[in-house]
């Protein structure tokens, strides 16, 4: 028998986060505080005090304003899902508002109930941090007993292999996830991350339909062949849903997904979990998904590039998103903590729009 996650949520006011996801709770428009966005597709970034680059005249916002008030929580889940990644500056926080922050989020978003936090299969039980806790390091894999060497240059991983969405080889995968470094770099070590609706929108239309209707096994590779060389005899069960169990590491999703809180499709293979298009041949298959896995490192204008300081604080939703560490860090040392939601099983509305279909309509319905 597997051993068991110890997977409890932190503690939430659920009337409040209820209230606040009503139609008639409270609205709060982010947007109203100073602000700017990375690029035109992906990611936006809060102003701090200070900031001499800031014209806008706009309140300064801190996530901390934000944590404990469900309407501003709210206001925070639909931008992230709409941005993809938003960053906050000089933001001190705790692992468990780690936990307690991406869970509101994705219960204020309607994920299922049944949907809590993720454990990595492959975490120890008993660890400092907490179950939940994924500890994030260049020099080991979510904990000092998974050690791994990119000390020299040609031990790094190559930086198109490096892309993925969190935790796809779960039948239910995350949604929101919060990172921030605790250990930062003098320099290195950036985080991109890129916009699965961009992604889809940059396809022909022919492409897009062909992709609609086909679905992919993801498998969790890497955290079986770790399993393999640490000894590790069984991986952690229950992982934060009923559904995400078994040894196998597997899961079915389709190539095209829904957002369920934007409406929006977007692209949903990655190089790091993504094994094969269940409907094709092998040979088919495998050269599909190279120029897909490409589509999503080779365009940098569906791409942002995060620097990390001190208390600095990213939140992204990986229903829409990729993400890559850049590892050309030497012997410097990056570590941080990361907690992950999970959300609901990926499926395809065939009636969704695109992120620029629906803005587009969004904007021709304001000038009529």
């Amino acid at each position: 028998m597997a051993p068991a996650a110890i997977n409890e949520p932190p503690r939430i006011d659920m009337a409040a986060l209820k209230a606040a996801a009503a139609p008639q709770g409270p609205v709060v428009d982010l947007r109203t505080f100073a602000h700017f966005d990375n690029t035109p597709g992906i990611g936006t970034e809060f102003r701090v005090d200070g900031d001499y680059r800031d014209k806008s005249g706009k309140p300064i916002v801190s996530l901390r304003d934000i944590l404990d008030d469900p309407a501003s929580l709210r206001a925070l889940g639909r931008l992230v899902s709409e941005r993809g990644v938003v960053f906050f500056r000089n933001t001190e926080i705790s692992t468990q508002e780690q936990l307690k922050l991406v869970h509101s989020l994705g219960l204020l978003g309607g994920k299922p109930e049944t949907s809590g936090l993720h454990v990595n299969p492959c975490t120890a039980p008993g660890q400092n941090e907490g179950d939940e806790v994924a500890r994030i390091s260049n020099n080991y894999v979510f904990g000092e007993k998974f050690k791994r060497d990119q000390s020299k240059m040609l031990l790094r991983r190559v930086g198109k292999h490096c892309w993925h969405s969190d935790i796809t080889y779960e039948p239910v995968p995350a949604d929101y996830a919060c990172l921030t470094i605790r250990t930062v770099p003098e320099t290195g070590g950036d985080t991109l991350w890129a916009s699965a609706y961009d992604a889809y929108d940059r396809l022909s239309p022919h492409m897009r339909k062909f992709l609609e209707g086909l679905t992919a096994l993801h498998k969790g590779l890497g955290f079986i062949q770790l399993a393999q060389k640490y000894g590790i005899p069984e991986f952690r069960e229950n992982r934060g849903s009923p559904e995400n169990v078994g040894q196998d590491l597997e899961a079915i999703h389709p190539v095209i997904r829904t957002h369920p809180l934007t409406g929006w499709k977007g692209l949903f293979v990655n190089r790091e979990f993504t094994q094969r298009i269940v409907e094709l041949t092998p040979y088919e298959s495998d050269q599909l998904l190279e120029f897909l896995f490409n589509h999503v490192s080779d365009n940098q204008d569906i791409q942002v590039r995060f620097r990390w300081e001190p208390n600095s604080v990213a939140i992204w939703d990986n229903r829409c998103t990729f993400h890559s560490a850049t590892f050309d860090l030497d012997d410097n040392v990056r570590e941080g903590t990361r907690g992950l939601s999970l959300g609901e099983k990926p499926y395809l509305d065939p009636n969704s729009l695109s992120r620029r279909e629906a803005l587009e309509k969004q904007q021709q319905g304001a000038q009529a």
